[in-house]
């Protein structure tokens, strides 16, 4: 990808971040957009799991028909990601490819605890900044991240 088309990706990455803040968040918070995400996801027939985590617990976890342990490995691995940078796992893998450098060989941490693939996103508090992470796994690393996006701004809009 060219360095100009990279520059544009993260500009977006970085302005849906900047957009979908949420004004507070605690675990019935967490319950309701789990229970948003899976609703959407059934509805599409998708075959992802859903993971919401704060401060290292887990507050929702579904798996739904078609998942595999190995996207519950994935959400743990790009949340940590998330979690660590608090920004999106897409975000932070395309800036290390922006500088035409891999996450997995640059970053210095661990490939098995850590992935930078679309799918997982901070959740973020208006005044206090990043306080969890929701993500999705099971379809390709930009349709994973595209859902979350998508989800996270119709949970936001109902939600006022």
């Amino acid at each position: 990808m060219a360095e100009s088309s990279y520059a544009e990706q993260l500009a977006e990455l970085a302005a849906q971040e900047e957009r979908l803040v949420f004004s507070r968040f605690d675990n019935d918070d967490a319950w309701r957009l789990g229970v948003h995400l899976v609703e959407a996801a059934r509805s599409a027939n998708l075959p992802v799991a859903i993971a919401i985590r704060r401060n290292g617990q887990r507050l929702f976890h579904a798996g739904l028909p078609g998942s595999t342990p190995d996207n519950d490995a994935w959400l743990d691995r790009k949340s940590a990601v998330a979690q660590r940078y608090c920004h999106s796992s897409y975000f932070v893998g395309t800036s290390f490819l922006a500088r035409g450098r891999t996450f997995d060989e640059d970053s210095r941490l661990d490939p098995n605890l850590f992935a930078a693939h679309g799918g997982a996103f901070p959740i973020n508090v208006r005044d206090v900044g990043c306080v969890a992470t929701v993500a999705v796994s099971g379809l390709p690393q930009a349709e994973d991240h595209a859902f979350l996006i998508a989800h996270l701004e119709s949970f936001l809009r109902a939600a006022g």
